[in-house]
């Protein structure tokens, strides 16, 4: 069994990985295939060395644009790497324009496709990321769904359920094996002169909220009216993007909110368990929340990750965020974990190696 593992951004390396660690644990041929639609994969090679994951055989470098050329580039590119190096199976992760081209490219080349996270829903179809997810979906002839609700969406949208595997998300076993990697190797808390459980931390970065002065002007301001209640530095390790978009539209940073660089990804791991809350419209951070016991308010008005609320780790703000911010305070951390006991890419790779057999036999 071959199997080609493609992704392009940062989050899919990091969902990835335990994937990618169970293929190098059982000695598997497989390769990574790295599209380069964040960052070019000698910016992301980095990345690959602090969590020790190999190398990227293929790399495209396609870069940002918009979203039809990306994808037509991308669609292109690993079509031919395909035909040259032709794997039984594919997998994709998530809902990235990366994830699109991946699965389409396997599909039209007759080449099995594997969708890692299948299933989420937001419901809201005017996210580029909802429609790529959907559509990955249903050319996938695996789906490896993080959660019976995401199973569920599966089955009314007429999926056969043979090929729906529910398997928790890989982003608990990245969260476990990562943090300990990073324990060995940075102390973001030192580093920056905080205090475990003494501070919140916050991302905003979705267009939805970045490119509307009235979406960013409330979130602002509902950071002012936590900072006043609370008394916690707010951390905003800020997107450049965000910030120009802030000064663009002629926005102050309330008192207390601490604007860093974006952090490393394992320094990053870290501020999130040691803070007393955070606040994001991050939809991987939602998760990685809820997995490490830290209350979460979403920064959005719906959510693809329903089983965060369900479990009461997380709250959709909407713009209620210092409302939602002090119920979230108050109602601690008692949740059940509704992803997984860490064992995803394991239980996937067992999937994939049972499945192949069948069909070969």
């Amino acid at each position: 069994m071959k199997i080609a593992i493609i992704l392009g951004t940062r989050p899919e390396i990091i969902k990835m990985s335990p994937v990618i660690r169970e293929c190098e644990r059982r000695g598997l041929e497989y390769y990574i295939l790295h599209t380069g639609q964040h960052y070019s994969y000698e910016m992301d090679r980095i990345f690959f060395e602090q969590l020790q994951l190999p190398a990227a055989k293929y790399n495209l470098d396609v870069g940002s644009g918009l979203h039809g050329a990306q994808t037509g580039k991308m669609l292109a590119g690993i079509e031919q790497i395909l035909l040259e190096d032709t794997p039984d199976v594919v997998l994709v992760q998530g809902d990235t324009n990366t994830v699109l081209a991946g699965a389409l490219a396997a599909a039209k080349l007759h080449i099995r496709v594997g969708h890692v996270e299948a299933g989420l829903r937001s419901f809201d179809r005017t996210m580029p990321e909802e429609i790529n997810r959907i559509m990955a979906d249903h050319i996938s002839d695996y789906l490896f769904a993080p959660t019976e609700t995401s199973k569920l969406n599966l089955l009314a949208e007429g999926i056969p359920q043979e090929k729906i595997f529910v398997t928790g998300n890989t982003v608990v076993d990245a969260v476990y094996q990562n943090l300990e990697i990073s324990r060995q190797k940075v102390d973001a808390l030192k580093d920056m002169n905080l205090k475990e459980k003494g501070y919140f931390l916050t991302t905003v970065h979705r267009a939805e909220n970045t490119d509307s002065r009235e979406r960013l002007s409330a979130i602002l301001d509902g950071f002012r009216q936590v900072y006043e209640e609370f008394r916690l530095p707010i951390i905003f390790p800020a997107h450049p993007r965000t910030v120009k978009m802030m000064h663009e539209f002629g926005l102050q940073v309330p008192e207390g909110v601490r604007i860093t660089e974006p952090a490393g990804y394992l320094e990053f791991l870290q501020l999130e368990n040691g803070a007393r809350l955070i606040l994001t419209d991050s939809g991987g951070l939602q998760e990685e929340a809820c997995i490490l016991g830290v209350p979460c308010v979403t920064l959005r008005d719906n959510t693809e990750r329903p089983e965060t609320v369900d479990v009461g780790a997380n709250m959709i703000a909407g713009r209620d965020i210092a409302a939602c911010t002090r119920r979230m305070m108050q109602a601690g951390n008692g949740w059940k974990n509704p992803y997984g006991d860490g064992d995803a890419g394991k239980i996937m790779i067992n999937e994939l190696i049972a499945n192949l057999l069948v069909v070969w036999c």
